[in-house]
């Protein structure tokens, strides 16, 4: 159960209903705090709509994010949204394979972008190897927006977990399809 009370548009003053585009449970949470609210999704958008860094690519990272962090809500409103932009579901299962050390099938880029995801969220770094191969592949911009990706979805993940946004029904089978390792909590 959240932490604090879902809010919906009527709960809000009419300055802020705009918060609550779409009735997900984590902007219902986050509308507690307009200004924070107003922020963090701006720079949401910036990554989904602003910035050069290939989608799939992009996708990728913040499925590993959420895969590595067992974080439900988040891994399961990725694989929606990665498959409206390109990621297969080959893609979300080499996430595993990936993860386990073995070596999947997606090309060079993708797996160096998953090792960069992983690596920030456990070490709180990229290692200098792994970001000598995105130099090599990414030209400084979508290098610097690949790595505020990860740091950013990386916060989401902890946000999620200390509310305990809770996975709405609508997305449940994603998680059905895709389960994340271990015991993961039914946020």
């Amino acid at each position: 159960m959240a932490r604090l009370p879902y809010l919906d548009r009527a709960d809000l003053a009419p300055e802020n209903q705009d918060l609550l585009p779409r009735s997900i449970n984590l902007y219902r949470l986050l509308a507690h705090s307009p200004g924070a609210s107003r922020h963090f999704r701006a720079l949401g958008q910036f990554i989904r709509h602003g910035s050069r860094l290939d989608a799939r690519l992009r996708e990728l990272a913040i499925l590993q994010v959420g895969w590595l962090t067992r974080s439900p809500y988040e891994f399961s409103h990725h694989v929606k949204i990665g498959r409206e932009f390109g990621v297969t579901d080959a893609d979300i299962r080499a996430i595993t394979v990936e993860n386990a050390g073995g070596a999947s099938s997606l090309e060079p880029l993708a797996r160096t972008v998953l090792r960069a995801a992983r690596e920030m969220t456990r070490d709180l770094a990229v290692s200098e190897a792994t970001l000598g191969e995105l130099k090599a592949s990414l030209d400084p911009e979508c290098l610097v927006d690949l790595l505020v990706t990860i740091a950013f979805y990386n916060g989401v993940v902890r946000l999620l977990g200390s509310l305990d946004v809770e996975v709405e029904p609508e997305y449940q089978s994603y998680l059905d399809e895709f389960p994340l390792p271990g015991d993961a909590s039914p946020r």
